[in-house]
């Protein structure tokens, strides 16, 4: 190939090159972005609370007297019914104070009738009668305090629930006020959540009061409890450090799956009316602020913050910042700048939804 075939080519490529560069730029200042408008659509906001699962009976059992614990007669984890034997102290000294009180209550009863005998034939003057009398009261109270602290060495249930683990072993020593275990009630929980001060005047409004008539409990698994609940107590005050005013909602619990100290959330189901939503991938985040890019008329985008009142799956609600006749850029908010001006094609609302299944996949 002589020397002036290859300037030929050399030049041939040069400007093909060139020619070609202005071409793709061109291309891409073409770029046609998707817009669409925020849907307007009633649905239902879900909003979960951290929450704490409490039994609705829970108490610690102690040693009433002191003494070597004899027996057991229960163990760890079982349900057990009310009045049933749980634990017995080593009774002896006990038994003993009765029996000696009883022989104690016994004399005074005969020196009782002796002086009423007494007295009749008038040996003994009334006076003598009224102390023995109180002698004799005296006594019988003696005997029944010892048949009381003879009782206590006996621990029972007071009402149907489960025990805990056991503080003392067979055959320790406990002191009167020791905790021996401890007894749940599971056959309803009490479940404890915090609301914030604006969440409960939407909740107190008359139009939304029945939101609370039913909640719902995810376990620590995400599953949703069999059973819903209902919000019966809101305590009196907020607290002045966090702003949430605690609830409790009770639920039952026939199978005894919730015991005390589980967690969880708190699911509140709220109905909303003229929602504004859009789909999540129009929006971008700055510094933990929320924003989309809203497109003039002017053809030029614009980054404007919003405020989103509830997540749904590909979907946002939004509070503020948007109006439902807002043009916002659907896709590709990280090919834009501010203030740049775009070619756009405008889908509806309905076309938008219709492909976030395709999107998330």
């Amino acid at each position: 190939m002589s020397k002036r075939n290859l300037i030929l080519m050399s030049v041939s490529f040069v400007w093909l090159s060139t020619s070609c560069k202005p071409q793709k730029e061109a291309r891409e200042e073409e770029k046609e972005f998707l817009v669409t408008t925020p849907a307007i659509a009633d649905t239902t906001l879900t909003k979960d609370y951290v929450c704490q699962i409490r039994s609705i009976n829970h108490i610690e059992l102690r040693a009433q007297e002191k003494g070597y614990l004899q027996k057991i007669y229960v163990d760890e984890g079982q349900h057990v019914t009310k009045g049933q034997l749980l634990f017995k102290i080593m009774p002896n000294l006990y038994e003993a104070e009765v029996e000696k009180a009883q022989a104690e209550a016994e004399y005074a009863d005969i020196e009782l009738k002796n002086t009423k005998t007494l007295v009749e034939t008038d040996v003994v003057s009334p006076n003598e009668l009224a102390m023995a009398k109180a002698k004799y009261n005296k006594a019988k109270a003696d005997l029944d305090l010892m048949k009381t602290h003879l009782a206590f060495t006996e621990i029972r249930a007071p009402f149907d629930g489960i025990l805990n683990s056991f503080k003392v072993r067979l055959g320790s020593y406990v002191e009167e006020g020791e905790l021996l275990t401890e007894l749940s009630d599971n056959s309803k929980m009490w479940v404890y959540f915090n609301v914030p001060e604006t969440e409960y005047l939407t909740f107190m409004d008359k139009s939304n009061k029945g939101i609370l008539s039913h909640v719902d409990l995810r376990m620590a698994n995400g599953d949703l409890f069999d059973h819903t609940g209902v919000v019966e107590t809101i305590e009196a005050d907020f607290d002045n450090e966090t702003g949430n005013i605690p609830f409790r909602a009770t639920f039952p619990n026939p199978k005894g799956l919730l015991r005390f100290g589980q967690t969880g959330s708190i699911v509140i189901t709220t109905p909303v009316h003229n929602a504004l939503l859009i789909p999540q991938k129009a929006t971008f985040e700055v510094l933990d602020k929320r924003y989309v890019f809203v497109v003039g008329s002017d053809s030029k985008v614009h980054a404007r913050e919003i405020s989103v009142s509830a997540e749904l799956p590909h979907l946002y609600a939004v509070a503020t910042g948007l109006s439902k006749d807002d043009k916002i850029l659907l896709e590709g908010v990280k090919m834009v700048r501010e203030n740049e001006k775009i070619k756009f094609k405008t889908i509806s609302p309905s076309q938008a939804l219709s492909s976030l299944n395709l999107y998330a996949e």
